[in-house]
Parts: C-alpha cells; sequence; structure tokens
C-alpha cells in the first residue's frame, strides 16, 4: 500500500485533484467527510465543542453549525487552539482506523488522505509522499472571497488560521501549481500518478 498525502490551503482547489486521483483508480479519504463523522450528534467530539462552545452553536435538529461556531473560532485564537484540541486527534483515530481496514482488504491499494491541515496536524508522517496544490496568496484571497461571499479581511484571517502554502510547498515532494486551467491541472495530476504506479 502507498499512502499519498495531499493537502494545501482553503480555495486551493484541492476537490479537483482529489476527484481526478479517484477517476485514476486511488483510495480516497476526505477529511472533511472523517470530520462531520466526528461530530455528529452525541459523538465524544460533539460532546466537548457544546461543553466548551454551548449550545448556541447548534442547529436545531443538534447538529453542529459549522458557520457559526468558524465565526467564533476565527476570531478568536484561543478558541480555534480548543476546537483543534478537541478534534484534531478524533480525526487522526478515524484515519489510521480506515488504513488499516484498507491494508488488509486492498494491500496494493494506492491511497489519497486528502487533509488541509496535514502538516499542522503531523498527518505527513502517515505518508510515503506529500503532493501539496499550490496558488499564489492573491489567488487564494480572490477565491476565498467569491466562493464563500467574505470580505477581503475575513478572507485573510481563514487563510492565515492555516500554515501558507509557500511553506507547505517547501516541505513537499511534489508541487501542483493550481492557478492554470482545470485541464493542465488534471494532466499534472495524471502525471505524477502515473509515476507513483511506476515506482510502486
Amino acid at each position: 500500500m502507498k499512502i499519498i498525502g495531499l493537502t494545501g490551503g482553503i480555495a486551493s482547489g484541492k476537490s479537483t485533484v482529489s476527484q481526478t486521483l479517484k477517476q485514476l483508480g486511488a483510495v480516497l479519504i476526505d477529511a472533511d467527510e472523517v470530520y462531520h463523522k466526528t461530530i455528529e450528534p452525541h459523538q465524544p467530539a460533539w460532546e466537548d465543542i457544546v461543553r466548551t462552545f454551548g449550545e448556541d452553536v447548534l442547529h436545531p435538529d443538534g447538529m453542529i453549525n459549522r458557520d457559526k461556531l468558524a465565526g467564533i473560532v476565527f476570531t478568536q485564537e484561543d478558541c480555534l487552539r480548543a476546537l483543534n484540541e478537541i478534534t484534531h486527534p478524533r480525526v487522526g483515530e478515524r484515519f489510521t482506523e480506515e488504513l488499516k481496514k484498507i491494508q488488509i482488504s486492498q494491500p496494493d491499494a494506492v491511497v489519497v488522505i486528502d487533509v488541509p491541515l496535514l502538516y499542522e496536524t503531523h498527518m505527513d508522517r502517515l505518508c510515503d509522499e506529500v503532493w501539496v496544490i499550490w496558488v499564489d496568496r492573491e489567488t487564494q484571497i480572490q477565491r476565498l472571497m467569491n466562493r464563500n461571499g467574505y470580505n477581503r479581511d475575513e478572507a485573510i484571517r481563514r487563510i492565515e488560521a492555516q500554515m501558507s502554502l509557500d511553506e507547505k510547498a517547501k516541505l513537499a515532494d511534489a508541487v501542483i501549481d493550481n492557478r492554470c486551467s482545470i485541464e493542465e491541472t488534471i494532466r499534472t495530476v495524471t502525471k505524477y500518478y502515473k509515476d507513483i504506479l511506476q515506482k510502486s
């Protein structure tokens, strides 16, 4: 089994790359999906979030109101730290469990773990290679503003809550420049993936 860590930053265009890898035959584990399961009602992480931030962060059906929670944690550094301490270890545990299952059922698989905070949570240690999806800072800001309707200050605040893409690119085994067309990105990803298969 070969494990590729796929990371980037908010609004860097990770979904295009991860879906391309899935279509090429990779087994994809998506951190966002794992995170959603981790904070479902009455899971241990959900209970800790409600205990820490109060019931105001819940929808009427008991689900976490992620927009409301984000509004708190991205304006108060200590709150973001508290949320990360609740969720990161549990997300990591679920990833480890999933990888063990795949190792047993598909020992020859190429597994892509799609994790925005791969370096920040030290999950790069699980990987044989790390690929970083990179765009310049201004492109990232503009994409986030256009996608989420944030003003410039809000976009910058969310971007600065993560390690910069330039720092991540320096640590990566492969860098995917995602400022170009979707077709160019797909060509680059396909080439990198074929290289992995040849090494296996």
